[in-house]
């Protein structure tokens, strides 16, 4: 499911990220959007330096799509 505040579409997309002043370089935390949040979630973390990379979501088997 996205990750936008309310938004209950499913996720197309992983926003991977990282606080560098919180985290070590190598790890990633997971934001999920969908095609109408994609930009705007990437624009956030861009905007304070954390967005890493975008890929498509592919199902997991952790996590309910």
């Amino acid at each position: 499911m996205c990750s936008a505040k309310g938004c209950r579409a499913p996720a197309d997309w992983a926003l991977r990220w990282n606080n560098p002043r919180l985290h070590d370089p190598e790890r990633r935390k997971t934001w999920l959007a969908c095609d109408t949040h994609r930009e705007t979630l990437g624009d956030f973390l861009r905007a304070r330096g954390f967005l890493r990379d975008v890929t498509a979501f592919t199902a997991s088997p952790t996590l309910e799509r």
